[in-house]
């Protein structure tokens, strides 16, 4: 069985998160995703953390991917890329606003190549808007979305989380809105251009905070959710409807005759029903709490360290990780499919080298023959 994008093909000119962990993601869907990558190879393949020569971060996000390396700084590397338009559903990219017009391959330009293309554009702040010329990375989402100001303690200096969930869910957003726009391309033919980027989807991760600022003038509505501290480490509890918070503080307390409204682990720490589940936690092991609280059918879960989650039977059995033959380290684990899907399961395949595929995507699709390619590539235009 392939995958629901066989046929796809993706012109990948980009770096860093965003963007290629949207590419991989059509890529895991079935598409062919051709990275297009400067002379050496993109310079997140030297990122760390490495193992054994290989970069886990470069791994990640471009595994299953084809590979061609091309300096399209060159006159003949920027005909070579017009060449491949034609051949292609979708051109990602996540250039600042701005850069593929001066190269020449704005929206405009390549729709002249391809009337019916796709171009996917992942920025820090859109193709428009007063900030759109600014350089971005994904702490400054968080920061200028308001997020980093919900996250850590409830009162005390915002944290920024320490994973890139700014840039996973811009890519996230990405991905929809080119599957999006290869529907209505199938429904009437035409292409169109997708603009995301890392404020907007910031700004989607405090939706409710925002709108209830903007209803009311006050701050609130949706805060930091901090964990409660067991003998052994941390549990997060969810007795969010009054009967299972009232289960809860029966529990906690041993009274069976407690009643409750229910409750998060939003409000203060002061709040006499959290003082009673704090106790009550800090007083038993994370089993414990955990086997008492299912049997009762109130969601809990042990918060768990990287090494524990790692280990979890239930990533393995999803395979939401998964060893990986690789050219520099010999094996790597990366993350498996996130999307399961029944009919069209698609694939997961390895991290390409750099260049690895030049020959075979201009060969296979432009017709470039031996002497031609070896022209080029004494010329530095491929490698």
């Amino acid at each position: 069985m392939g995958g629901a994008l066989d046929g796809i093909r993706v012109l990948e000119l980009a770096r860093y998160q965003a963007g290629p962990r949207g590419g991989m993601i059509l890529s895991d869907l079935g598409a062919e995703v051709i990275k297009i990558e400067k002379i050496g190879g993109e310079e997140t393949r030297q990122s760390h953390p490495i193992v054994k020569g290989q970069s886990v971060y470069f791994s990640v996000y471009n595994r299953g991917k084809k590979s061609m390396c091309l300096d399209m700084r060159t006159q003949k590397g920027k005909e070579i890329f017009a060449t491949l338009v034609p051949t292609a559903d979708i051109v990602l990219q996540n250039f600042r606003p701005g850069v593929m017009e001066k190269m020449g391959f704005g929206y405009d330009d390549l729709v002249k190549l391809k009337k019916d293309i796709i171009l996917c554009s992942v920025s820090g702040f859109g193709q428009y808007g007063p900030y759109r010329e600014r350089p971005a990375f994904d702490p400054l989402g968080q920061a200028m979305s308001g997020l980093m100001s919900l996250t850590g303690a409830p009162v005390g200096q915002p944290l920024g989380a320490a994973t890139s969930l700014v840039d996973r869910y811009t890519s996230l957003h990405a991905t929809i809105g080119t599957l999006a726009a290869l529907r209505h391309r199938d429904q009437t033919g035409e292409g169109q251009m997708v603009d995301c980027c890392l404020m907007d989807s910031g700004i989607t991760m405090v939706e409710i905070p925002m709108s209830y600022y903007l209803a009311t003038g006050q701050e609130g509505g949706e805060g930091g959710r901090p964990p409660y501290k067991a003998k052994d480490g941390y549990v997060v509890i969810s007795a969010s409807s009054k009967d299972m918070a009232t289960r809860l503080m029966r529990i906690a307390t041993g009274d069976q005759s407690a009643s409750v409204g229910g409750w998060t682990s939003r409000e203060g720490n002061d709040d006499p029903r959290k003082v009673a589940v704090s106790k009550w936690c800090a007083e038993n092991t994370v089993e414990h709490i955990v086997a008492t609280l299912m049997k009762a059918e109130i969601p809990v879960a042990p918060v768990n360290t990287i090494a524990q989650a790692a280990k979890d039977p239930h990533v393995w059995e999803r395979e939401m990780m998964v060893k990986m033959p690789d050219a520099l380290a010999g094996e790597m684990y990366l993350p498996g499919a996130t999307i399961k899907m029944s009919k069209t399961p698609g694939r997961v395949a390895p991290v390409p080298t750099p260049g690895q595929h030049t020959d075979e995507v201009l060969s296979g699709l432009l017709g470039y023959n031996a002497a031609t390619l070896r022209e080029l590539r004494d010329a530095k235009v491929i490698a």
